[in-house]
């Protein structure tokens, strides 16, 4: 939020002294998200000083694609965890465009969106900090054709059952605010 009110303000701001403070408080910002995360400082504070103009979130789409009681699921090379495919909206592709592409990139799977299931704002469920802002998408994919593959992203993607998991307890998100 500090990050953000200091990005608006230094879009806006004509005075020089202000210039100065927005500078200060996005500095601050950057001193907390560096002590809640693994990021420096410095780091954090380099990254927002390239963000100019208006703040704002940006668009993070994932695919849920079901069939005969089965769920799709990549396996993220970085984390070695199972997920739902997903990722960044582009500009000047909508939001439907965006997560069939990240589905077809991350997993091979061929989908149609068909419906929005969730929108959420980031920020507000207990997620690692992250520096921007991001409005996540959660659509129903209906699944067109299969071609399980890796990715620069996964090194595996399959459709998966009860029978597939183990069962561990679920994570409830908090409802938002």
């Amino acid at each position: 939020m500090l990050a953000t009110i200091a990005q608006d303000g230094l879009t806006y701001s004509k005075d020089p002294f202000d210039t100065e403070r927005y500078t200060s408080v996005r500095d601050i910002a950057a001193e907390i998200m560096g002590e809640q995360s693994d990021a420096e400082a410095s780091c954090v504070a380099d990254l927002w000083a390239g963000e100019t103009g208006h703040a704002t979130p940006r668009v993070d789409v994932t695919g849920v694609v079901l069939r005969d009681a089965k769920i799709l699921l990549v396996k993220e090379r970085d984390a070695g965890l199972w997920s739902l495919p997903g990722g960044w909206a582009e500009v000047h592709e909508s939001t439907g465009e965006a997560v069939d592409r990240e589905v077809r990139e991350e997993s091979g799977y061929l989908t149609e969106a068909v419906r929005v299931l969730a929108l959420y704002d980031r920020d507000r469920h207990d997620h690692t900090p992250y520096p921007f802002a991001v409005y996540m998408l959660f659509f129903l994919c209906r699944l067109v054709d299969e071609a399980p593959m890796e990715s620069a992203e996964t090194e595996g993607a399959g459709l998966f059952g009860r029978t597939n998991c183990q069962t561990r307890p679920v994570t409830v998100l908090p409802t938002p605010r």
